[in-house]
């Protein structure tokens, strides 16, 4: 498909890496084919699919350009039931603010709480409401992990069946013990064989009983042509430094390859644009997307000063996200935006107190977000 998939293994890797064995993999065609264009001004070519995401006519994955991407919230009404006007109102308020994409499915999006008929609910609901309010060029990501490859493949076919172009997909964690070394390559290789979109692989070692890629299986797995991405939730940025540096991956400067190496939280975004990734998949984008996409702006534009002073007030926030987890964002949501709602038991709610501390902790960064156009 691309240069990327020629590129050499990483160098290094830190001693708390999964270390596999170099594995042959096996030059399958992938599930999808190149196609014509899209007007993006980052403009890698994008994907068509033998089936339609939201009919019975062929659809376009939309290209995954360089920037920030958001794994947005799943909203539920009181009785617990979805609430999914406002999940398609919410995408539509990240869509204006630049995002270059919105995750789906994710721990944001509460995933592990959801049915598969919810869960491709809440994808159409986002797919329909982007292309509804003038934002069809956008992709949507989904997340897709599960336990056995079996029902892997089945969640990236939903995905696709509702309106998904790129899936997201962790290892899969839960007999760890059992896992041969070569175990957590051959998951990979099997689902990117049979998905019918690109797959993005989700490095999260506190989601998955600690395992943790490294980098020289991510760059192996690179190669397969139905695997487009990373998203390094572990926080290695000597991890994504090498990842970036061997698959060539895209930036905001540069194309490369199309390989997109993402950062996994917005603490992080400058460090990993200045070693050569392409951006971030970050949670605290929910309550603040025009000041995250703002430091790639800048990043961007050569005023790195500027960048690193908004990047610590995102840090800080980000930190306040991370700590309060998504309660504490949907309880910041409710308290600046007027919607937030509830998770999903067994998820406490948030109690006054909690509601109060949650204001304090946000405000800095939803002040800086309220100045930003």
């Amino acid at each position: 498909m691309s240069s990327h998939k020629n590129a050499s293994p990483a160098g290094s890797h830190t001693q708390d890496d999964l270390q596999v064995p170099p594995v042959s993999l096996v030059a399958l065609p992938a599930k999808v084919t190149d196609s014509s264009s899209s007007d993006s001004s980052y403009n890698p070519s994008p994907r068509s699919a033998s089936v339609s995401s939201l009919d019975d006519t062929p659809i376009m994955n939309k290209p995954l350009r360089p920037g920030v991407y958001v794994p947005s919230v799943a909203f539920f009404r009181e009785n617990e039931d979805l609430d999914l006007d406002t999940i398609g109102k919410h995408a539509v308020r990240l869509a204006k603010a630049g995002v270059a994409g919105i995750a789906t499915q994710g721990s944001n999006g509460e995933a592990v709480h959801l049915t598969h008929q919810e869960r491709q609910q809440v994808t159409r609901t986002t797919r329909m409401a982007l292309n509804e309010n003038g934002f069809d060029f956008l992709p949507v990501i989904v997340g897709c992990g599960s336990q056995s490859t079996r029902e892997t493949i089945e969640l990236c076919q939903e995905a696709l069946a509702s309106g998904g172009d790129y899936a997201l997909v962790l290892p899969p964690s839960y007999y760890k013990p059992s896992h041969k070394p070569d175990t957590i390559v051959e998951f990979f290789r099997d689902v990117a064989d049979a998905s019918p979109i690109p797959i993005i692989i989700y490095n999260y070692p506190a989601a998955v009983a600690g395992i943790d890629l490294s980098s020289d299986v991510i760059t192996e797995l690179s190669k397969h042509p139905n695997i487009v991405g990373c998203k390094l939730t572990c926080g290695n940025t000597g991890k994504l430094t090498r990842i970036a540096a061997a698959t060539n991956a895209a930036s905001p400067a540069d194309a490369g390859s199309d390989f997109m190496c993402l950062g996994g939280s917005a603490d992080f975004t400058l460090q990993t644009l200045i070693v050569g990734g392409s951006g971030v998949i970050c949670g605290i984008g929910n309550v603040a997307p025009k000041a995250c996409v703002k430091i790639v702006d800048l990043f961007a534009a050569g005023r790195l000063a500027e960048a690193k002073k908004l990047q610590v007030i995102v840090a800080r926030g980000d930190w306040a996200a991370i700590a309060g987890g998504i309660v504490g964002t949907k309880s910041a949501l409710d308290t600046y935006f007027g919607y937030g709602g509830i998770a999903r038991r067994p998820l406490p709610r948030v109690t006054k107190s909690e509601a109060a501390k949650f204001e304090r902790d946000f405000k800095e960064i939803v002040e800086l977000e309220k100045t930003l156009k």
